[in-house]
């Protein structure tokens, strides 16, 4: 995490306190230098993950940027008395750096989901953000034995944006994995937004959005995510409980 962005540390996992404009602008500086910054749009079952598991932990604080995406985040940000600025969505991230990309004439590669997902969105991003150049897309069903494969395309199309939508568990141990092969200054997990770009899901409305229950609109769209769904009540309780040394360093630090 760079030193210049103010932070907050829930569980010894530093978040951006930053605002969305705050944030954008910090990105779009990082990107034109080059820096290289691995985005991670955290919410509190990636903080649950992260306790559990001292890997999944190592590779989260090595991030350069963790910003507030779950509302759950936001929440215990404030309730432990040192609050971020506001949530940060990831998909709301993604669509102002195109819009940044589209002055600067930057080119993005899209990895993940399926072969139809992916060509859809990569499509209607072209349509989109004309000036920005997607310079290739790839579906995420490769094994390991696959990686250097992916690994080496991306790096030859040389993109300013890299996106990558692979399952919860893969999407940013890999990209924690390959960032500094891949060489590529801004690279973002960005879960399902694929999906939504290509119309095969909704975007929750903006009431669920200000209500902060995007989470519950997404469990409705597909109930298969509930056994991931239900870490969010335990978070809450977890944080209740722990108030006082939520922001301590953590497990590991």
């Amino acid at each position: 995490m760079s030193n210049h962005v103010p932070t907050v540390s829930i569980y010894g996992i530093p978040f951006s306190k930053m605002t969305m404009d705050e944030t954008v602008s910090y990105l779009v500086k990082a990107i034109e230098e080059k820096r290289q910054t691995h985005v991670i749009t955290a919410n509190p079952i990636m903080v649950m993950s992260a306790l559990e598991s001292p890997d999944y932990y190592r590779m989260m604080t090595k991030a350069e940027l963790i910003v507030p995406d779950g509302a759950g985040v936001v929440w215990a940000a404030n309730y432990v008395g040192t609050p971020v600025a506001e949530r940060v969505a990831g998909f709301d991230l993604m669509h102002r750096l195109m819009r940044e990309g589209e002055q600067r004439k930057w080119t993005a590669y899209l990895l993940g989901t399926s072969q139809e997902v992916i060509e859809a969105a990569a499509e209607k991003l072209q349509l989109q953000y004309p000036q920005v150049r997607i310079v290739g897309y790839r579906n995420g069903f490769f094994g390991p034995d696959q990686d250097q494969e992916v690994v080496e395309e991306i790096r030859q199309a040389a993109p300013h944006i890299l996106l990558v939508a692979r399952g919860a568990e893969t999407q940013e141990p890999w990209i924690a994995k390959y960032k500094h092969q891949l060489g590529v200054p801004y690279i973002m997990g960005i879960g399902g937004s694929f999906d939504i770009i290509a119309g095969k899901l909704k975007r929750a409305p903006m009431i669920f959005q200000k209500l902060r229950l995007e989470w519950f609109y997404r469990l409705l769209q597909e109930p298969k995510r509930l056994p991931r769904m239900l870490v969010l009540p335990k978070f809450v309780v977890k944080v209740m409980r722990d108030k006082e040394n939520v922001t301590k360093p953590g497990p590991l630090s």
